[in-house]
Parts: C-alpha cells; structure tokens; sequence
C-alpha cells in the first residue's frame, strides 16, 4: 500500500471485517440455529397432520349427515307404512306408498351419484358383476353375457359399491341347427 492509500483508507472499528471477507459463523451456533429450524419445521408439519386429520373427520360427519338429511323424509314416510292397519288399508294403497318411498329414495341417491347395475344382455364384466351361476346360452352371440341379474349392484360416482349378483350365459357349441354349422364334407 502506498502512503496515500493508507491516508484514505476508513479505519477499521475492533471487530470489524475487512472489506470483502466473508463472516464463518461458529459451528456450534450454525448446528443450534439449524436444529432450532428443524423443530419448529417438526411441529408445524405436526400441527398440519393434526389440522388436516380433524377436518377430514368433520367433512366425512358434515356428508354423512347429508346423506341422513336427504333420507329421512323418505324413512318418515315409509315409518308411516309400517305402521299401518293390514285390516283397514288394501293391498293397493300399500303398493302404491311402497312405491312412493322407492321413487323418492332413489331421486336423493341419484342426486348423490349412485346409479343401480342391473341390466340383463350386456357382456359380462368381473370388474362390476359377481357370476353366481351358469347356464346354457341360446347363441354364440349371447356367449359371456349376463341373462339375468339375482341381485342388483351399485355405484357411488366411480367406485363400485356392490358388484352384480348374476347369471351368467355359456355358450357350449352345442345345439346348432339348419346347413350353416356342417363342414363341407357333410352331407
């Protein structure tokens, strides 16, 4: 350094860095400040687990009494059914309101998205029917098809709830009639 450098230079406070230098911050200060971010980090991802845990609990409550909601009108009414005089109602009033109950129900399970699987012809699929048993199909063309359904399926949304109780048809080969099931060398 020259006479006049020093002459400009600003002078240094005790402590104080050189222009330039880097601060090293002690290793035990580094290691206590990064464990005090750890555990606060720890503990608010705790807090956040516990937050999203309670209210998961209270949205299922929230739409299980919903569903409740939407249904005891339908309850009320069927309650009422229940409870009537065999003796003093015919067998047609009774139908009817049973029916009633029925349609009402499935206009609130419907606004809800479940939808019925109940239909009789289609392929069989294992992933919404449960084959209970076989039976001989009439044509090649009914071969794997549900002839009918013992019991209906369900489905909330896109899950299954309860897969189809059905009869599946098999086509055997056997059975065929008229000149287009011969080979050519018969005759």
């Amino acid at each position: 350094m020259s006479k006049k450098d020093k002459e400009t230079e600003t002078p240094r406070q005790p402590g104080q860095l050189p222009e330039g230098a880097a601060v090293v911050e002690p290793a035990a200060e580094a290691l206590a400040r990064l464990e005090d971010r750890y555990l606060r980090l720890a503990a608010e991802f705790d807090n956040y687990k516990k937050r999203m845990s309670r209210e998961r609990t209270e949205t299922w409550g929230k739409a299980q009494a919903d569903v409740v909601q939407r249904l005891v009108d339908a309850l009320d009414d069927l309650a009422r059914f229940a409870h009537v005089d065999p003796a003093a109602t015919d067998a047609k009033t009774i139908h009817d309101g049973v029916d009633l109950v029925e349609r009402k129900i499935w206009k609130e399970l419907e606004a809800l998205g479940v939808r019925r699987l109940d239909e009789s012809g289609v392929r069989f699929d294992p992933a919404v029917h449960e084959a209970v048993t076989v039976a001989p199909a009439p044509s090649a063309e009914q071969d794997n098809t549900v002839g009918q359904v013992l019991q209906a399926g369900y489905r909330l949304g896109g899950q299954l709830v309860r897969p189809a109780r059905v009869l599946v048809l098999k086509w055997s080969g056997e059975g065929e009639t008229g000149e287009g099931g011969r080979g050519m060398g018969e005759g």
